[in-house]
């Protein structure tokens, strides 16, 4: 519930910095801001928007805290449509407490995660799909998420969503029309014709709903599991393509027990990667639950990096990731190139292996430019081409509502086409039109605010 306190929090990064951000809005975040700020020419202004250098000072008693420059945003035009005030301050960790702290005492509310978001969206700055891109930017970790996020950001997917409930609007009014006036013979659209409109509209919703798995690799980026036998350089591969000693490298076969994970950028994309067990027959049963993890890590992962030794023959262990890759994307390595080859890309083909090869030696890294551009390449095709789509869906709520919009326009498209009277067909237009509602904010509930908005930070 929206209570119209005031309400104050660090709006930068905890700890230490050169500069931190301290945010208030509520009816008395301009009150409280001239309490504790002054300006340190006694004639100075703190007029709107403008930044002016002053003191801080402890409001009890008076002792100055330090210099700092603040700005005053009037309402309704501000970041949340209230007032809003900003204290730009040295950013030690200690001052900031004091000053939060000095304005807790004036009156203010210390914020809950996401509320001046959540302040913004419900008076009217934002919609849900530009409150969820802010996040989104502050999570961005490659160039794909943040253009993503940008754009949703400046309403690429409110406009279109908006368009499309525009038109299910439209459809819902000749329904209305014919239930209300059909006896006084107005010309209305036949059942054919709203079928047709409904078609046409599901028609270019489902490349949105389609969007979801673009979009949500964009968002969160893309997760690929390492997997070879034991002691054919797995480990050491996941620290060439970190660029550090993340995982343990020994020549003790077994020595990767559990996965290990973590992320580097590739080109646009933010790829997540996991270093797994050796696959192998025998073990103790450390290892053998190590193997087992590494197994389901690979069957839900995105893509695949199938590691060979290039200097040994072929085992049964190797026959074993061949099946495991089979139809999957990614891409195989064969690993020591440095050494005499016993086995080439030519007999990984003969075995049924479709990935793209790289011959690598993970020691000193010939062949890691190669690898990236592959693994990029792969990451490309799982994005898949757009069509010309610049909007892509990457929330599972978004994709829901999409996927709830298109269920109930297929049951009014066959109510229309099956001669059904409108009220039939008008009842699952509007859960349609609801559900896109849903979407930028215009139809939603408390319950589903709180679960949008919890996931921001404080300060946000």
């Amino acid at each position: 519930m929206y209570v119209q306190d005031t309400i104050v929090a660090q709006a930068t990064a905890p700890g230490q910095a050169a500069v931190a951000i301290v945010r208030l809005s509520g009816p008395d975040a301009i009150r409280i801001l001239r309490a504790i700020w002054h300006p340190i020419r006694a004639r100075t202004e703190l007029l709107p928007r403008r930044l002016c250098l002053g003191e801080i000072r402890d409001p009890a008693s008076g002792a100055a805290l330090d210099r700092a420059m603040a700005v005053a945003m009037h309402a309704p035009h501000s970041l949340t449509g209230e007032d809003v005030a900003e204290i730009q301050c040295h950013g030690g960790a200690y001052l900031v407490r004091r000053i939060v702290g000095a304005a807790m005492t004036l009156g203010a509310r210390l914020a809950e995660p996401g509320e001046f978001s959540r302040r913004a969206f419900l008076n009217g700055r934002m919609d849900l799909t530009a409150a969820e891109a802010v996040a989104d930017l502050v999570e961005a970790r490659g160039d794909g998420a943040l253009r993503q996020a940008l754009e949703q950001m400046v309403g690429a997917l409110a406009d279109r969503v908006a368009r499309m409930r525009h038109q299910l609007i439209g459809v819902r009014a000749h329904l209305e029309a014919e239930i209300d006036f059909g006896d006084e013979g107005i010309k209305l659209p036949s059942r054919d014709e709203i079928a047709a409109s409904i078609a046409h509209l599901i028609d270019e919703m489902r490349p949105l709903h389609d969007s979801f798995a673009r979009g949500r690799l964009m968002r969160s980026g893309a997760r690929a599991a390492i997997v070879g036998k034991p002691n054919v350089g797995k480990s050491s591969i996941m620290n060439l393509l970190l660029g550090v000693d993340r995982a343990i490298v020994t020549a003790i076969p077994g020595t990767t027990r559990d996965v290990i994970e973590d992320s580097v950028a590739l080109g646009p994309y933010h790829l997540v990667i996991q270093d797994t067990a050796g696959l192998r027959d025998g073990g103790d049963e450390v290892e053998r639950i190590g193997i087992e993890r590494a197994l389901s890590h690979a069957a839900g992962a995105d893509l695949l990096i199938a590691v060979f030794d290039g200097a040994s023959a072929l085992e049964a262990d190797d026959s074993r990731v061949i099946e495991i890759a089979r139809g999957c994307p990614g891409v195989a390595i064969l690993n020591k190139r440095d050494l005499a080859p016993r086995l080439t890309p030519a007999m990984l083909r003969e075995r049924g292996v479709a990935m793209p090869i790289v011959p690598l030696c993970a020691l000193n890294a010939d062949g890691l430019g190669a690898l990236r551009d592959e693994l990029i390449h792969a990451l490309d095709a799982l994005v898949g081409s757009n069509h010309g789509e610049t909007v892509a869906v990457s929330r599972e709520r978004h994709r829901a509502a999409l996927a709830r919009a298109l269920g109930a326009l297929e049951a009014a498209r066959g109510s229309a086409l099956g001669g059904m009277p409108p009220e039939i067909v008008a009842v699952d237009v509007a859960i349609a039109s609801d559900a896109l509602g849903s979407i930028t904010g215009e139809v939603t509930s408390e319950d589903v605010l709180d679960s949008i908005f919890r996931e921001f930070c404080i300060g946000k």
